[in-house]
C-alpha cells in the first residue's frame, strides 16, 4: 500500500511551508513517528513525523515551498523491514555521508565539471543568460547542488577582481523561510507604526536582597530558581492593568484592549529567536511564573515549542541584559503595540538622599505604537514598572513576602 503523505497545518492562518531539511534519503526505510525532515512556516520550524513504517520516496527537495494539504513523500508500507542491526544501518550512513563527498569531488577533479553545472532549470538558465552568467559561476543551493531560480536571481555578474587582491571567499546561506518571515515583520513595523522608545533605570538592590534571602528556600521547595522574570512579569501585569492602552492594539480603523495578559518572553531556540507566550499572567504567583518561564525555555530549546504556544500575546518582555547589553531600542513584536527591554546590571554610582552610593542599576527601554499609546501612557507605565521592582514587597508581594514566595 502506498500512503501519502501531506503537509499538516502548523496552525490557524499558516498556508504554506518551506522543507528546510530532509532527516531522511529517498528509499530508506521509516519507522512509524519518526521524524523525516523539518518543515518552517512563517513563525516555527517543526518536525515532520512519519504516518507509518516503510520505504519512503521524497517528492519535494530541500528549499521547495509546498501549500498545506500537498503530497510531500510517499510511504511503501507493504516494503519489508531491512535485515540487520540499527547500528550496523548508522554505521552505514555514517560512511556514506564521509564518502560521498570525497567521491563526488574525485569525478569533479576528473571531468573538471560539477554536478550543479549545466543542471540549471529552465527559468534560472534564462535569468543567467539575461545576466550574462555561466552556470559554472553560480553555486546551487537546490537538492544535490540544482541551480534554482532563486539562485540565478540572486546571482552577481563578476566584475573582475584586482591584480594581486587576496580577498577571502563568501559563503551564501539561503534564509529560511522563519527568518525571512521575521525579517518581513520587522520592516513592516519600522515602516507600518509609529515607534517610539523611552527609558528609565531601576535599582535592584531590593530584588537582589529578596533573591539572596530566599532564593535557596525557592528552589529547594518548588525546583525552580527564583529569577528575575517573574518580578518584571508582574510588574508588567500590574502596570498594564494601569495603563490598558498599552495592552491594546490596532485593528484596522479599530482599537482592541485586552482584559487579560498574555506575556510574550523572548528565548533563544535552535533555529533563533522564539517568542513563546504566558498565558493570563496576571492571574500567576511567582512560582507560577518561573514554571511556566522554565517549561517553555526547554520546549524552544529543544525544539518542541508549537505555533499555538507563540500567537496570540498582548505584550512582550526580551531580555538582551543577559547577552551583555546596556542599553536597545526593541522593535515591537506584531500586531503587539509595546515591548520591554530588560537589559544587563551594572553597579553604578547614584545619589540617595543626598548621598552617593553604589547600587546595582538595570536600564530598561519600552518601545511603543504612538498611534495608540501616547507619550503620557508610555512613560507612566514605564514608571509603574520602575516603582513596582524597586519596592516589590509593597506593590506585587502585597506586603507579605512569605506568602507571596508560598514559603
Amino acid at each position: 500500500m502506498i500512503l501519502e503523505m501531506k503537509v499538516p497545518s502548523p496552525g490557524e492562518s499558516i498556508t504554506e511551508v518551506e522543507i528546510a531539511e530532509w532527516l531522511v534519503k529517498d528509499g530508506d526505510y521509516v519507522e512509524k513517528d519518526q521524524a523525516i525532515a523539518e518543515v518552517d512556516s512563517d513563525k516555527a520550524t517543526l518536525e515532520l513525523p512519519a504516518e507509518d513504517s516503510g520505504t519512503i520516496t521524497l517528492k519535494a527537495e530541500e528549499g521547495d515551498a509546498v501549500a498545506v494539504g500537498e503530497v510531500v513523500c510517499l510511504i511503501d508500507t507493504s516494503a519489508p523491514k531491512p535485515e540487520g542491526s540499527s547500528a550496523a544501518k548508522e554505521e552505514s550512513k555514517i560512511v556514506e555521508s564521509v564518502a560521498a563527498p570525497q567521491e563526488t569531488q574525485q569525478a569533479a577533479s576528473s571531468n573538471g565539471t560539477t554536478y550543479a553545472t549545466g543542471s540549471a532549470s529552465p527559468a534560472a538558465r534564462k535569468i543567467m543568460d539575461e545576466k550574462g552568467i555561466a552556470p559554472e559561476a553560480v553555486t546551487g543551493t537546490g537538492r544535490d547542488g540544482r541551480i534554482t531560480k532563486e539562485d540565478a536571481v540572486k546571482a552577481v555578474p563578476s566584475m573582475g577582481s584586482a591584480i594581486g587582491s587576496n580577498r577571502g571567499g563568501e559563503t551564501r546561506t539561503k534564509l529560511s523561510m522563519l527568518r525571512r518571515k521575521v525579517a518581513e515583520r520587522l520592516v513592516s513595523v519600522k515602516n507600518e507604526t509609529a515607534m517610539l522608545t523611552t527609558f528609565n533605570e531601576v535599582d535592584m538592590t531590593p530584588i537582589f536582597d529578596i533573591r539572596k534571602q530566599y532564593k535557596e528556600k525557592f528552589k529547594e521547595k518548588h525546583g525552580v530558581s527564583l529569577g528575575f522574570m517573574s518580578f518584571f512579569t508582574k510588574a508588567v501585569t500590574r502596570a498594564l492593568k494601569m495603563y490598558p492602552s498599552v495592552n491594546s492594539m490596532i485593528d484596522g480603523k479599530e482599537m482592541i484592549t485586552f482584559d487579560f495578559c498574555d506575556i510574550s518572553i523572548a528565548v533563544s531556540g535552535p533555529k533563533g529567536l522564539m517568542v513563546p507566550v504566558i498565558r493570563n499572567a496576571e492571574e500567576l504567583s511567582f512560582k507560577g511564573i518561573e514554571e511556566e518561564v522554565k517549561r517553555l525555555a526547554i520546549r524552544a530549546r529543544d525544539g518542541q515549542i508549537t505555533v499555538d504556544e507563540m500567537t496570540g500575546g498582548t505584550f512582550t518582555i526580551t531580555n538582551g541584559g543577559v547577552f551583555g547589553s546596556m542599553l536597545s531600542t526593541p522593535i515591537i513584536n506584531p500586531p503587539q503595540s509595546a515591548i520591554l527591554g530588560m537589559h544587563n546590571i551594572v553597579e553604578r554610582p547614584i545619589a540617595i538622599d543626598g548621598k552617593v552610593v553604589i547600587a546595582p542599576i538595570m536600564f530598561v527601554a519600552l518601545s511603543y505604537d504612538h498611534r495608540i499609546i501616547d507619550g503620557k501612557e508610555s512613560v507612566g507605565f514605564l514608571v509603574a514598572v520602575k516603582e513596582a521592582l524597586e519596592d516589590p514587597v509593597e506593590h506585587l508581594m502585597d506586603n507579605n513576602m512569605k506568602k507571596a514566595l508560598e514559603m
